[in-house]
């Protein structure tokens, strides 16, 4: 079930940064640190089988140039670039609307949060509500760990447990503050709607009222 979610997580990584600019294999590598790297674990080895099986499904394509002498032929693999098909358009999409628990999960997390700026604003919202309240079920867990074990653990034991706390309680505070922003900007975007609806309607009434030349 693990190397599912890894799969899928660098089946979005991998179609996100595509969906970018078209990449050299190399540089798809470097990114993907970028974008992984700084939330899991991320092994360059799974990077081409998972091009391989994204090409197998008509999501990505390669760019060959031309190769005519034996260093061009030896170097083939380093000027391959993948692009996105329309497929994988398509599948990227779909990819960014959902928001069960996988997106909010430690493995996919970082990567959902990643590409929020291709994200609905509504998906982004549930992907944050959804983290922050896994994230307080680990926070009551650490506490309740604390009180038992406080009297029976040794000072470094106790330090790091107060430091997984602590990082606990630092990014429930920072989706806090993403949740507010993103209410807000929710709330603003829906009242200027309302308010362009409201100037539609008034225009339509302006224009109804009017007489006509041959009332005239």
């Amino acid at each position: 079930m693990a190397a599912k979610k890894g799969a899928g997580v660098l089946e979005l990584a991998v179609l996100g940064l595509l969906h970018e600019s078209p990449m050299h294999g190399y540089e798809l590598r470097k990114r993907l640190n970028v974008v992984l790297g700084m939330f899991r674990a991320f092994s360059y080895g799974s990077l081409y089988p998972c091009l391989k099986q994204l090409l197998a499904n008509g999501l990505i394509m390669e760019d060959r140039p031309e190769e005519h002498t034996a260093l061009a032929l030896q170097s083939r693999r380093s000027k391959i670039v993948y692009k996105l098909t329309a497929d994988g358009k398509e599948r990227l999409q779909e990819l960014l609307t959902e928001a069960g628990p996988a997106s909010w999960e430690d493995e996919g997390f970082g990567v959902r949060f990643a590409f929020f700026s291709h994200t609905r604003a509504d998906v982004r919202l549930r992907i944050l509500e959804g983290r922050r309240s896994r994230l307080e079920e680990r926070l009551e867990a650490f506490r309740a760990a604390l009180a038992r074990t406080r009297e029976r653990v040794d000072s470094y034991t106790l330090e790091l447990q107060n430091h997984g706390l602590e990082s606990v309680e630092r990014e429930v505070r920072w989706l806090n503050e993403l949740i507010g922003r993103e209410r807000a900007e929710q709330e603003q975007a829906e009242q200027q709607q309302a308010e362009r609806k409201k100037q539609d309607r008034s225009s339509e009434t302006t224009t109804q009222d009017m007489p006509r030349d041959h009332d005239r």
